[in-house]
């Protein structure tokens, strides 16, 4: 008999571990998304090289992979279902993020407003809605012109927009789906390559064409797990050679003296063997090579240890499962309030207190959020 009293949930089929990394990559970016608080300097971005980003796309992806896959595994009519599926799924992203910004030039209004400070109306790319409206109206629809800290959206229903091809190559030619993967980041950034701005110069904040280096990782790693198996195996030495690049990874994150050993050392050699500049840069918009080993690094050194599965179905993870299995709905508020938050920081300026109570709040919300959408009564279908 079960002990009511023990602290572990029932076992499920369904991996705990994905919605709750998922979900403290979800606690992370809120936090992150409103600069200048009292807690960001505890997010994962200041303990290594990647951030929560990376951890969100990987996470997407190992869930495109087991959610999507099973209509590409054979050549029949499922294919169609599958497309279907996928293609409804980026219909409801674009839907969500182009309520989002809607909604967060709402909130910042208000904040203008209420706040009698518009300096928020011409941050994370706001500006070019007063400044050329026309040209960005368009940009908005379009996804050529995204709002600073809302623009993950568009990366994610890119990907997975295509998806369906990557589904099938990962059943059949896994190894190959990813060096064609590699070979794609690789040229992005050797010429610079994304979806342009508009009206705005430049590329996707969050380039899709280096990103999906992350994202095809984490599909082909969904679809190992649909077949039984692990798309890389537990190697012992692996495992020490990973754990030692992330633990000096958070030394060289934390200690500017080994900070600058690191880029010193980088910089050399780059100049000695002529390397390409996105192998040794520490660019987000191309995931250039020391953020996108790191993110590889993480994964896998976590996902190689029992221990970790068994914390992650220990009830004090219930929160973040909860979190992780809301992520879209939760993700979406979290961006509309990190874009008021903001607006509010630029006059209160930082303050623990004040801190505590707007990340707190923020929190709180995405909490109920996330326990309604699950545990609210759905009301019953009419025919």
């Amino acid at each position: 008999m079960t002990d009511p009293s023990s602290p572990i949930r029932p076992p499920s089929s369904r991996d705990p571990r994905l919605d709750v990394f998922r979900g403290i990559c979800l606690v992370m970016i809120f936090i992150n998304h409103v600069p200048g608080n009292a807690f960001e300097d505890w997010t994962s971005r200041n303990f290594g090289f990647s951030d929560a980003a990376e951890g969100f796309v990987m996470m997407s992806g190992i869930a495109a992979g087991l959610a999507y896959s099973a209509d590409f595994r054979d050549r029949s009519a499922r294919l169609w279902t599958g497309l279907a599926r996928v293609w409804r799924r980026v219909w409801t992203l674009y839907l969500v993020h182009i309520a989002t910004t809607l909604a967060a030039l709402a909130i910042a209004a208000a904040v203008a407003l209420w706040f009698d400070d518009a300096r928020i109306l011409f941050k994370n790319q706001m500006k070019w809605v007063w400044l050329d409206p026309l040209h960005t109206f368009i940009g908005l629809v379009t996804l050529s012109h995204q709002f600073g800290y809302i623009n993950i959206l568009p990366l994610y229903l890119a990907l997975l927009a295509v998806s369906p091809i990557a589904f099938y190559a990962a059943w059949r030619w896994p190894l190959r789906l990813m060096a064609v993967s590699v070979a794609l980041w690789f040229l992005t950034g050797l010429f610079r390559l994304g979806p342009p701005n508009f009206p705005s110069e430049g590329v996707w904040f969050f380039n899709p064409m280096a990103w999906q280096v992350i994202f095809v990782a984490g599909l082909i790693t969904g679809v190992s797990i649909r077949a039984g198996r692990r798309f890389v195996p537990i190697i012992p030495w692996l495992q020490v050679a990973t754990g030692i690049f992330l633990f000096y990874a958070a030394l060289s994150a934390q200690f500017p003296a080994i900070g600058k050993i690191t880029g010193q050392t980088l910089w050399l050699a780059k100049e000695t063997f002529h390397l390409p500049w996105h192998l040794t840069a520490f660019d987000k918009t191309f995931v250039t090579a020391p953020r996108l080993l790191h993110i590889l690094a993480l994964t896998y050194f976590l996902s190689t240890f029992p221990a970790i599965r068994r914390a992650c179905a220990h009830a004090l993870a219930a929160p973040f499962e909860l979190l992780g299995r809301q992520a879209l709905p939760v993700f979406a508020l979290g961006s509309v309030l990190c874009i008021g938050l903001q607006g509010i920081k630029l006059t209160t300026g930082e303050d623990l207190l004040t801190d505590s109570l707007l990340i707190g709040g923020g929190l709180a919300l995405q909490f109920a959020l996330a326990a309604a959408r699950q545990y609210w009564p759905k009301p019953p279908k009419v025919s």
